[in-house]
């Protein structure tokens, strides 16, 4: 007797094994499409700042130096690396914007990230933004893929499909 299913089934983990298995090659997302997925991260970040800068009464957005509120500046960081830290060690291994253009990010091992390296990696992204996003740039111009914050985390972005 066979026990009916309640609905479609879990899709199945994830593969973390970043290595090429035989003659094929791992495909390395390059700057456009993270461009392009940070673009999405970036959207999905200002809007639920946003909400909850409503909820607490503090506007994230205003430019008017009189009503300046510091811990604007720590929320909006706090939010920032913990999106980008949970979402980039999670089982899923990419943020929502990764996610929608097919990326992972795994170690130079092809392994998942611990919180701690996505910490690393997202602090590091500092770096490559304050000398004038060279460290950003790179990307389009390196073997794999990587931008300065990657070589300094020890990451890698992937294409997944």
């Amino acid at each position: 007797m066979s026990v009916p299913s309640s609905g479609p089934a879990a899709p199945p983990p994830p593969v973390w094994d970043a290595r090429p298995m035989g003659s094929a090659q791992v495909a390395y997302g390059g700057f456009w499409i993270r461009l392009v997925a940070y673009i999405i991260d970036a959207i999905l970040l200002s809007i639920a700042v946003g909400v909850v800068g409503a909820v607490a009464g503090i506007n994230f957005f205003d430019a008017d130096f009189e009503t300046y509120n510091a811990s604007a500046n720590f929320l909006s960081l706090l939010a920032g690396w913990l999106y980008f830290a949970l979402l980039e060690s999670s089982e899923r291994g990419a943020t929502v914007g990764k996610m929608a253009m097919g990326l992972r990010v795994v170690t130079d091992q092809g392994q998942r990230l611990s919180f701690l390296n996505a910490t690393g990696r997202y602090f590091a992204k500092i770096i490559s933004a304050i000398i004038l996003c060279i460290g950003f740039i790179m990307i389009a111009f390196t073997d794999r893929k990587r931008g300065l914050h990657d070589m300094i985390a020890g990451t890698l972005v992937i294409k997944t499909r």
